[in-house]
C-alpha cells in the first residue's frame, strides 16, 4: 500500500468536541492489553514541533517526497543540507512526561505493543520496548542501490569533514528533522556517497509518498488483532498509514480512545477523544492507576 501525500484534511461539522474525562482512558488502560499508536503531537512537548497543530510546521514547510528526493541531486543536496542541520537539535531532544508515561504502563503490563509514527526514536530512550517504528528512524541511513544501513552518527560525522564550517541559522526545526533554511544557505553543500558502493544515501524513514514496506504494516495489523483496545496519542491521523490502524480496530469492535487537542481524522471512530495536553494526561491517568511515571532522562549519547 503507498503512503500518499495528504497533508491536510477538513473536519466534518458535525463531530462531537473533545473531552477532559480522562476516566474512559484509565479504564482501558486499567484493564490491559491496550495498543498505543502516537503521533507528532506526543513529542512537542520534547521540543519538536508536529505537523498540523496550532502553529505546526506545515504552515510553513512542505516535506521532502520520495518523488522529489530520487528526482535529481539538488533536491537531495537541498535535504541533506536541511536534515544535516537540523539533526543537531533533533539527535539532543529527551523524551518527555508523555513517552516516559507509555514506558511505565509498558513496564506495568498494561500495554499489548507501541506503533509509532514519529521517527524520533524518543519512545526507545523512554524506555519502551519493542516498538513498532511505522515510518522507520531518523538515527538510521540506508543506500538505495546497495541497501546497506548505518548509524546517522556515521554520516554527520562524514558530512562535518565534508562542509566545514557550515553553521547558518536556521528558522525552525520539523518533525521530519529538517530545518528551514533558503536555497542561498543551502548552496554549496557537498552530499556524501554510499560508503559502500558509491550510491545514494537516504534516512532510513518513509517519505510521503514513499510506500511502508508490507511486512510492517502487516506486523501493526496483527497487534490490532490482538488488542483489546488501540489509543492514539498525538495523532492527526491524517495520513492513512496510522488511520487504517483505527478503522481496523473500529471495525473489530475494539474501543478506539484518542488524546489529542485538535480534532482528528478519525475521531468518528473513536469511544472518546481527550482534549488535553498529552504530558500532563498521560502523567495524570498515570497516577489514577497508581503508576510512578518518573523523571526526565538524561540526553541522548
Amino acid at each position: 500500500m503507498r503512503m500518499r501525500p495528504t497533508l491536510s484534511w477538513t473536519p466534518d461539522e458535525d463531530l462531537l468536541p473533545g473531552t477532559t474525562d480522562l476516566e474512559p482512558v484509565a479504564d482501558a488502560l486499567g484493564a490491559g492489553g491496550v495498543l498505543v499508536l502516537s503521533g507528532a503531537g506526543l513529542s512537542t512537548e520534547s521540543g519538536i514541533p508536529d505537523y498540523r497543530g496550532e502553529g505546526g510546521s506545515l504552515s510553513r514547510h512542505t516535506p521532502m517526497t520520495y518523488q522529489d528526493f530520487v528526482a535529481g541531486a539538488q533536491a537531495r543536496r537541498r535535504y541533506w543540507a536541511r536534515s544535516h542541520l537540523g539533526w543537531r537539535t533533533f539527535g539532543r531532544a529527551r523524551p518527555n512526561a508523555g513517552h516516559r508515561a507509555v514506558a511505565a504502563f509498558g513496564r506495568h503490563g498494561l500495554l499489548s505493543g507501541v506503533i509509532t509514527q514519529n521517527v524520533d526514536g524518543l519512545h526507545q530512550a523512554a524506555g519502551s520496548e519493542d516498538v513498532v517504528e511505522l515510518h522507520g528512524a531518523l538515527d538510521r541511513v540506508v543506500c538505495l542501490s546497495c541497501g546497506a544501513r548505518s548509524p546517522r552518527r556515521e554520516l554527520a560525522r562524514r558530512l562535518e569533514e565534508a562542509n566545514p564550517g557550515f553553521e547558518p541559522v536556521a528558522a525552525g526545526i520539523n518533525p521530519d528533522g529538517d530545518a528551514d533554511l533558503t536555497d542561498e544557505q543551502v548552496a554549496g553543500f557537498r552530499v556524501v556517497p554510499c560508503a559502500v558502493c558509491g550510491g545514494v544515501l537516504k534516512p532510513d524513514v518513509v517519505f510521503f509518498g514513499e510506500t511502508v514496506p508490507p511486512q510492517r504494516v502487516e506486523h501493526c495489523r496483527e497487534l490490532v488483532r490482538g488488542a483489546n483496545a488501540l489509543l492514539v496519542l498525538g495523532s492527526s491521523l491524517t495520513v492513512m498509514s496510522g488511520l487504517r490502524f483505527v478503522r481496523q480496530a473500529a471495525q473489530a469492535g475494539k474501543p478506539v480512545l484518542i488524546v489529542n487537542r485538535d480534532p482528528t481524522r478519525g475521531d468518528q471512530h473513536a469511544l472518546t477523544r481527550v482534549s488535553l495536553p498529552l504530558g500532563a494526561a498521560l502523567t495524570t491517568v498515570a497516577e489514577r492507576l497508581g503508576i510512578a511515571v518518573g523523571r526526565q532522562s538524561a540526553p541522548r549519547p
